[in-house]
């Protein structure tokens, strides 16, 4: 249970919070009210969900569908006295149950290493002294001191904050540590009226609370432990991880259905219990199809059964449950699930190689199919660390770092000087995209300058070159590192740099250090602290005063008066300044120049930067500590040291974007990926950040007013509309800012609505619920427990790129899934029209004769066709994989190409292999099929004998060199590589896969000795050794190749059955048709345009994939245009 509390505690007072759990802020809680508390509460402890016990991962391989039709088939084996056909089954069940089991044991065992206690001990007061206790020990009412660097161990309402700011991105996504207080008169943002509810503002705004798991980054203060484990804010979003939800739909509408409500209702939620336990409704794509199949499969097995049992008159004798068995056992592809396992488990340990840790084999084939990418921005698409991205001095001087790989590494990137103001980027006009369209129709190869060239020339802008020194800067550098309380230090051990404080002053630090001009250096040169005036949120800023070396040169540098520097809000700070600059440009502040530097305070907050006033003063003489006696004589003396200031300058700081992150959107956008932003930062440093790395134009201006308005949105708008309105939005969002935990959510509903299929990426707890709810889940491995627990992928290097790494290799997966599901199923289709067939035959003893004996379909679907499969599985993504369209996942691996191909080429392998047979049966042997051939080798079995073993012979070769011909659906396999001029690349391209060449060639001398070795051909396989039968199965080999080679032309030539197109929207993110004109980006520094109309879009790009090959055809631009600044 909760503590409980006339109203939230950040709305109580101190007296009334201690008060509601009968605590003494001045001693804390006794050691009799603390076990009281123990007895009362449950454990200071999250339920993230801990590691899967071992029996519910066997139990869940047990319950695949596939494997409960194999132990049927098994069980009817032996119950017919089958042993060796029912062990062979065993043997089957066993290894896929132990492989599937044995992958997923190993990925939760890697879990646990990721796994780790958030805060492992806290300092409480208890009975009037101060004592460090284990985490899970606090409990309501105890006294927790805070000082920096601490994690909070519960939610906390403070009652003393010295300076306190904590971090709490894990669960606003806020990358700016909140600056803390301890009045319950809180207003809400942009208001003047105070709060009197909990449902008027969001957690990150009640900022007398400190909340669990949460980091201390500066200052010192206390709090009342208000909630403890999952009754805090961080517990209530585990909670609603794991919280069971009924299926969308279930609930029944009664006017829809009036008195049949009820019984619609009961049977839709019976289909989803039966469902569920079936695998048929839940899953990903592919295990529900999968499961499907195996259904079909058995329910087809019953049928051919019931065929068997009337061509023979329900004689239910052995020898005809046998031959229904056999035929069972060719429809079911026995080693599927092995090698749809094998493969998942190699693509695993390509993905752990990668830094991707998958927790759920089902999340890779998922990943194929991802349309939208809903991903957090702090620590995912950013560094999750700030940097001085600007400097603005006010002689219209801009320093501006580029190219920074690591921002707390002041050596990497470079610093570049402009002598301008820095202006907002020009807008561009309205385009014309009519004449656009009839000028670059189809020049996908135009530069990007190309086709921005307007008929007015643009604003040439002064070229930045590398910085140099000046008094200005050296200034700017003075304050803003001694006005500060960060450090930065290279590890010689570690040999990186580390960092310890607040944000944005580590990022300010480290502009400094690259000038060389950082605090340690200044103050191992002289520099002396004389008095601190520390950051007050209630004025927003920050003083400190200094005392100059002898022998210190700078324009602003007086060795015989001390000196403060002073940093803040821009508003504060101008409101204190005399002057701006130094040196002969420096002006008195007027109105005008306030209005200026307003302005670019504005320019560089519209980029999504935290703007930073600099300043100083000198001080008239020596500055002497005074010691007051009274906070009101404090007060008079900081007024007096922050008055007459001088501003020196403007710094521009935010969170960058990873390195990788603009091409690896790039890429999601060629792939038909939509990346939508959903973060808890200010709508402005949202907006740009999604603007730096493309998931939004840079200028908004070019597309239509309503799709502008929506692609960027507020989470208080987009939660204020119900979802019939947003379903009817032409767009969704692209960026969400100030996200809630149930805005994510939201949104993964409406966008599972318009049938998307989608990823949620984040590290946050903040993330967790949308994580759980989204159809892959991927968290940060440097994230939190809540939310590794809650995702089906954890990423080990919090990079982006490795999601567009893990999609990649998810698509190859999925790629060669359908090729050797085609492999196998194809083997079975022949099989099962052979077996079909096989029921005209009739012996003397009345019974049909195997064409194969049951052994004989058990080994080519086990050791022949298994092997190959496995090697498919292996095979090496295509070159336009990231240029297809996400896989449907309505229809799953069963495209209408596969089905169709697996029924085309199953009819020529049933037919080749028939023809063999009947031709040695009848053609050779005037029809002699012996007595009793199913059974036992005679002299008059013979002819049948043989028979089989040549159709054994020939099917196992089909089978084999299928596999190479399906490395490819469409291209022949003499050339696969179209783009290969040499004269024989076919032998190049199949021994490209050495682990295909060699199972298809092993399988194929394997032949030999099981058609001629004794005892096991006649009494096991039921065939004997053959002579010119050999050159029947070569024969039809050959026809069988041909057969494959004229329909995968035909399909070349009429264009039959091809991929998708894929589909972009706006801003080159798939979706219904937007407009006319789109972009695609690949990795180059080019981008290319075209224009199309929606009438000759489909026709154009067909007769261009004609001629450029099919890797052309799977972008079909449409959407409007976007710019790159």
């Amino acid at each position: 249970m909760a503590a409980e509390y006339p109203k939230h505690p950040f709305l109580l007072t101190i007296e009334e919070t201690a008060q509601a759990l009968d605590t003494s802020i001045d001693k804390g809680l006794t050691s009799q009210q603390v076990a009281e508390a123990q007895q009362k509460y449950p454990k200071n402890e999250l339920d993230v969900g801990g590691t899967v016990p071992w029996y519910s991962i066997l139990t869940k391989q047990l319950l695949n569908a596939m494997i409960i039709v194999l132990a049927f088939a098994m069980a009817l084996s032996f119950g017919i006295k089958d042993y060796i056909e029912g062990g062979v089954l065993v043997f089957v069940i066993v290894l896929n149950v132990t492989i599937g089991f044995w992958q997923e044991y190993r990925a939760e065992k890697r879990m646990d290493a990721l796994r780790a206690l958030s805060s492992p001990s806290a300092m409480v007061l208890r009975d009037g002294k101060t004592q460090v206790i284990s985490n899970p020990e606090v409990v309501p009412g105890d006294i927790v001191l805070l000082k920096m660097g601490d994690t909070v161990p519960a939610d906390l309402r403070l009652f003393e904050a010295m300076n306190l700011a904590c971090e709490e991105g894990q669960l606003t996504g806020e990358s700016i540590p909140v600056e803390k207080i301890t009045d319950n008169n809180i207003t809400a943002p942009g208001t003047e009226k105070p709060v009197e509810s909990e449902d008027e503002i969001g957690i990150g705004d009640r900022v007398n609370m400190a909340y669990a798991t949460t980091v201390v980054r500066k200052g010192r203060g206390r709090g009342i432990v208000t909630a403890t484990g999952m009754s805090t804010e961080v517990g209530k979003i585990a909670a609603s991880t794991s919280k069971k939800t009924r299926k969308a739909g279930r609930s029944m509408n009664y006017k829809k259905y009036g008195k049949r409500q009820p019984f619609v209702g009961a049977s839709k939620r019976t289909w989803d219990v039966i469902g569920k336990f079936l695998g048929l409704t839940e899953g990903t794509p592919l295990q529900r199809k999968l499961s499907a199949l195996a259904y079909v499969l058995f329910g087809c097995a019953i049928i051919l059964a019931i065929v068997v049992f009337a061509v023979n008159k329900f004689d239910m004798k052995n020898e005809v449950i046998i031959y229904a068995t056999s035929l069972g056992i060719a429809i079911i592809p026995e080693s599927l699930v092995a090698v749809l396992t094998i493969t998942m488990v190699v693509a695993v340990t390509v993905m752990r190689k990668a830094n991707v840790v998958v927790r759920d084999l089902s999340a890779l084939e998922a990943l194929g199919g991802v349309t939208n990418i809903c991903s957090d921005k702090t620590g995912t698409l950013t560094e999750g660390a700030m940097i001085v991205r600007k400097a603005w001095i006010p002689s219209s001087h801009i320093y501006t770092v580029r190219d920074s790989q690591s921002p707390n590494d002041p050596t990497k990137g470079r610093v570049t000087y402009s002598k301008q103001s820095d202006e907002p980027e020009e807008k561009e006009a309205p385009r014309d995209y009519d004449r656009e369209r009839s000028a670059a129709v189809l020049k996908f190869d135009v530069p990007d300058e190309k086709l921005n060239q307007n008929n007015a020339q643009p604003k040439k802008r002064e070229p930045e070159v590398e910085c140099e020194m000046t008094d200005e800067l050296q200034a700017f550098l003075l304050s803003s590192a001694l006005c500060n309380l960060a450090t930065v230090r290279y590890d010689d051990e570690e040999e990186k740099w580390q960092v310890t404080g607040e944000p944005t002053e580590i990022a300010l630090q480290v502009f400094t250090h690259r000038f060389n001009s950082g605090k340690k250096t200044l103050e191992g040169e002289g520099w002396k602290q004389i008095a601190e005036f520390p950051f007050d949120s209630s004025i927003k800023r920050m003083s400190v005063i200094y005392d100059a070396p002898e022998g210190a040169k700078g324009s602003i540098i007086d060795t015989a008066n001390s000196m403060v520097f002073t940093k803040g809000a821009v508003e504060r700070i101008l409101d204190l300044c005399d002057y701006a600059g130094t040196g002969p440009e420096q002006q008195p502040m007027t109105d005008e120049l306030k209005e200026s530097v307003l302005e670019q305070m504005n320019s560089l907050a519209s980029q999504g930067q935290r703007v930073l006033a600099i300043a100083y003063r000198p001080w008239d003489g020596r500055f002497t500590a005074k010691q007051a006696s009274s906070p009101a004589e404090d007060e008079k003396l900081r007024t007096e040291v922050e008055q007459g200031l001088i501003l020196l300058g403007l710094a521009g700081i935010y969170d960058p974007p990873r390195r990788e992150t603009k091409p690896s959107i790039a890429e999601c956008s060629n792939a038909g990926i939509r990346v939508h932003m959903l973060t808890g930062d200010h709508p402005e440093t949202a907006k740009a950040i999604a603007k730096e790395v493309g998931i939004i134009p840079k200028n908004l201006s070019i597309l239509p007013d309503h799709v502008a308005k929506s692609i960027v949105q507020k989470a208080t708008d987009f939660d204020r509309m119900t979802d019939e309105e947003i379903d009817a939005l032409e767009e969704l969002p692209l960026v969400i800012a100030r996200c809630a935990p149930d805005t994510k959510t939201r949104m993964i509903d409406a966008l599972r609505r318009r049938g998307a299929f989608m990823a949620m990426t984040g590290d946050g707890v903040n993330d967790a619920p949308s994580l759980s709810r989204a159809d892959v889940g991927i968290a940060m491995g440097s994230g939190s427990d809540v939310a590794k627990s809650a995702s089906k992928i954890v990423l080990t290097d919090d990079k982006f790129n490795s999601i567009v790494a893990a999609i990649r290799e998810g698509r190859r997966m999925f790629d060669n899934i359908q090729k050797f599901v085609l492999h196998l199923l194809t083997s079975n289709v022949g099989e099962v029209i052979l077996l079909v067939c096989g029921l005209a035959f009739v012996d003397d003893s009345g019974f049909s004769v195997f064409p194969v004996s049951p052994l004989q379909i058990i080994w080519i679907n086990m050791a022949t066709s298994s092997f190959p499969a496995f090697g498919l599985g292996r095979e090496q993504g295509a070159q336009d994989i990231m240029r297809k369209p996400p896989q449907d996942k309505k229809r799953g691996v069963f495209t209408n190409q596969i089905i169709i191909d697996m029924i085309v080429y199953g009819i020529i392998m049933g037919a080749c292999t028939m023809c063999t047979f009947v031709i040695i049966v009848y053609g050779a042997n005037g029809g002699n099929l012996g007595f009793e051939c199913n059974q036992r080798y005679s002299e008059e079995c013979i002819p049948v004998f043989k028979a089989r073993a040549a159709t054994f012979a020939e099917l196992t070769w089909l089978i084999l060199i299928s596999a190479w011909e399906f490395k490819s659906l469409r291209r022949s396999v003499f050339r696969l590589n179209p783009d290969d001029d040499s004269k024989f690349p076919v032998f190049k391209d199949i021994y490209s896969n050495r682990f295909l060449f060699w199972s298809v060639i092993i399988g194929g001398l394997s032949v030999f000795p099981v058609v001629y070795i004794p005892v096991l051909n006649h009494k096991f396989f039921k065939h004997t050794g053959i002579t010119w039968e050999w050159a029947l199965a070569v024969g039809f080999t050959v026809v069988f190749v041909a057969g494959i080679e004229l329909w995968k032309m035909t399909k070349r030539h009429f264009h039959l059955l091809e991929d998708a197109p894929v589909r972009r929207g706006v801003w080159g993110q798939g979706g219904e048709d937007g407009g006319r004109l789109a972009r695609t980006m690949s990795l180059s520094s080019f981008k290319t345009w075209a224009s199309f109309s929606r009438k000759d879009t489909g026709e154009s790009l067909g007769k261009r994939s004609t001629s450029r090959g099919p890797t052309d055809r799977h972008i079909v631009p449409q959407g409007l245009a976007a710019t790159e600044a």
